[in-house]
Order: C-alpha cells, then sequence, then structure tokens
C-alpha cells in the first residue's frame, strides 16, 4: 500500500520495522494518517520481527489527534480509529518502542503510551492537554496511572501540564534519554533486540503486557462511553473544542454557539 502520510522502512535484513510520522512540523493524527498507521502496523506484523519503531518526521513527534475531528458529530469515529490503532500496537508480536522528540501531546502521547518502550531526546515534552479545551484523554486515563504511576498521571491529566524527558524517565515513563536519537536506537537495537530469537521476544512482548490487558480490553471501553455518551452531551465539551478552533477564550456553563 502506498502512504501519504506514513512512512514504512525495514532495516537489519528486514528484522526491524519503522514506522514515521511522516507529516511534519506537527505530525497531526487525523482519521487519514490514523488509518494509514494501521496499515503499516499490519505491513509491519506480517512476519517475524525483532522490533517495530515508530518514530516520526520533522522537530516533533506529534501535536496529538484533530482537534477538529473531535466535534460531536466526528468524535466517535476518531475514539474509533484512535483507539483500534492503540489496541493493534499492543498486540503487536514484536516490542514496540516510540522514538520521540519535540512535542509529544494529547493522541500522540497516547500513541507513544501504547508502546511497550519510550526513547526520547532531550527536547521531548510530554502532556495531555486536553483539560484545557474542557474534555479528557481516555486512553491516557487507562494507560497513564499503569505506566507512570497514579499521582504523575493524576497531575497531568488534571493540569495538562507538561514534562520533560528528564522527568518522564524518572517517572519511569522513559526508557532512555538520549543526545542523539537515531544513534541511541541503532545501539539499543544492536545490544538488546537484534541478538533475540523473534518467536520468543513474541512470547515475552505478551507476557509483559499482561498487566495492561484490562485497560485495553475493559477500562478503555468505559471511558470511551463516559467520552461520547456523556461528556460530550455537556455544553462545555463542545464549547471548548469550538473556542480553541476559533481561536477565542471559552465561555464555560453557556450553550455553545453553533456555526
Amino acid at each position: 500500500m502506498s502512504f501519504n502520510k506514513v512512512r514504512l522502512e525495514f532495516t537489519h535484513q528486514e528484522r526491524v520495522a519503522r514506522i514515521i510520522l511522516a507529516s511534519p512540523k506537527a505530525n497531526i493524527l487525523d482519521r487519514v494518517m490514523l488509518g494509514e498507521l494501521r496499515e503499516a502496523v499490519s505491513e509491519a506484523t506480517a512476519h517475524p520481527r525483532n522490533a517495530i519503531i515508530i518514530g516520526a518526521d520533522g522537530p516533533h513527534f506529534s501535536f496529538g489527534a484533530s482537534v477538529q475531528e473531535h466535534l460531536p458529530d466526528q468524535i466517535s469515529r476518531t475514539l474509533q480509529a484512535l483507539h483500534s490503532l492503540l489496541r493493534q500496537i499492543h498486540e503487536a508480536p514484536a516490542p514496540v518502542i516510540a522514538a520521540v522528540r519535540g512535542q509529544c501531546l494529547g493522541g500522540g502521547f497516547e500513541l507513544a503510551l501504547a508502546c511497550d518502550m519510550i526513547i526520547a531526546d532531550r527536547t521531548s515534552q510530554f502532556a495531555v492537554p486536553e483539560i484545557k479545551l474542557a474534555v479528557f484523554a481516555p486512553a491516557a486515563s487507562a494507560l497513564l496511572p499503569l505506566r507512570a504511576g497514579q499521582a504523575l498521571a493524576v497531575r497531568l491529566l488534571l493540569t495538562g501540564a507538561a514534562i520533560s524527558a528528564d522527568e518522564a524517565a524518572t517517572n519511569g515513563l522513559v526508557a532512555r534519554v538520549a543526545e542523539d536519537l537515531d544513534g541511541e536506537i541503532d545501539r539499543w537495537l544492536e545490544s538488546d533486540f537484534l541478538p533475540r530469537s523473534p518467536s520468543s521476544l513474541q512470547f515475552a512482548c505478551r507476557a509483559a503486557r499482561m498487566c495492561l490487558r484490562r485497560a485495553f480490553e475493559e477500562d478503555l471501553r468505559k471511558l470511551e462511553h463516559l467520552y461520547s455518551l456523556e461528556l460530550m452531551a455537556t455544553p462545555d465539551a463542545e464549547e471548548g473544542i469550538r473556542a480553541f478552533l476559533e481561536k477565542r477564550a471559552p465561555q464555560w456553563g453557556k450553550t455553545a454557539v453553533v456555526t
């Protein structure tokens, strides 16, 4: 399949697949890119691999999902597309490593959280700023407490604050902080993944991800329901999205203006 917003490459005698978000500088995860990412993951997992790297062109990993596609008439399809991709990554038969530089926000952060490990350079900033738009991040709400602990998860989810690569590493969210991201990825592949059996890595992935299974199979579905059927029934949720798109201050507690 040909891609417009994603690039798929194979290296190390095709033992490593690299999936690249290729719509810089923001690498917005709209439904077109999400569909291409799903196709790329399918191709990457069609044969045994020692590792799958998810990275990005440009100075930033991703500014997140499309805000336009979060309006009430589109949000259900957007969440379904994003969460289907995250579940697909969770079930990939090889270690999946997110290679992050620059801004890693919202849905982009959720994409990184669905990977087994995150490697980041020192420019990286991680945040789930959805609360500033009067919504919340369902996948991050399910995964962040398990990946980084409840205290940090609550701080990020309820304030929208950003943390650096170093702080993320201190809290166990980032596995490695690199000065040279590409070079560090290659060194890590050579030392810890390429020498291993691809079939045994597949079983090790299934075992290591066991503690996240309920988050994907049960918690995320409940959070989708909470978001789509309850949160989006409130006027403030639509107002927050429209205010952002219209570049104005939101008017909380009032009926949203339909344009």
